[in-house]
């Protein structure tokens, strides 16, 4: 059988499946999620950035190319880019996967051979590559609007909130409070219409869970409908 064969398998099992998120990390123990003692919520606001070998990473990090590409960006639209994204998040993902805090038939399997240095050098490894290139997405869309300002009238909150003006993340700035967990929220530029709306949908019908921040999602995506995640995702993938 193919190399090019096995990928196709692969990306049919996934379409039957969930969508993906790579991930890795190596936590110390102060700085691993701490989870709530009266919920099973994974508890993200003092998580702190990790650290891995991303040369080390890169050398595990042959059987994520297969859906993920070489390069991190994806092989096709049903999975999410991982190149340029935080590693903290790319953890705290693949933690997920491993604990079975989040459930997906094909990412379960993999994250759950993996050890905890293993996640932290393919995270550092993913975070260290080039981002997708910017793409030119449409200022005056409903999907920009939704982005940038919310819509009031409908109780959705500007997504740039947390995932910045750019889809990068919020920008830091001076304060004298702690700073928010920024790098556990992913950056969201470029990522595909497709994978976007799957991942919508899943916070909305709860399918995605267990965290802190998955908590919020719920509640975010339980203010739009089938339009407005249609809209959030074409100006994402364009962003």
């Amino acid at each position: 059988m193919t190399y090019r064969t096995n990928l196709l398998l692969i990306g049919l099992l996934m379409a039957v499946g969930a969508v993906t998120t790579a991930v890795a990390q190596d936590a110390p123990a102060p700085a691993a999620p701490v989870a709530s003692a009266h919920t099973a919520t994974v508890d993200l606001r003092r998580m702190q950035p990790i650290q891995g070998d991303a040369q080390a990473g890169a050398g595990k990090a042959a059987v994520c190319a297969a859906c993920h590409g070489a390069q991190g960006v994806a092989i096709a639209p049903l999975f999410p880019n991982l190149a340029g994204q935080s590693a903290t998040y790319l953890y705290v993902q693949l933690k997920e996967f491993h604990d079975g805090e989040r459930s997906d038939p094909v990412m379960t399997a993999q994250a759950a051979a993996l050890s905890d240095t293993d996640m932290r050098d393919l995270a550092s490894y993913f975070a260290s590559l080039a981002l997708k290139p910017a793409g030119q997405a449409d200022a005056g869309s409903r999907g920009a609007e939704l982005y940038l300002a919310g819509d009031p009238t409908k109780g959705i909150p500007p997504c740039q909130g947390c995932h910045g003006p750019t889809g990068l993340g919020p920008q830091p700035h001076p304060s004298s409070a702690p700073p928010p967990p920024w790098a556990t929220y992913p950056r969201l530029r470029g990522q595909s219409s497709m994978y976007v709306v799957k991942e919508l949908g899943d916070f909305k019908s709860g399918l995605r869970g267990g965290s802190s921040n998955a908590k919020v999602m719920h509640g975010v995506a339980a203010t739009l409908d089938d339009d407005d995640m249609q809209a959030l995702g074409a100006y994402l993938d364009a962003l």
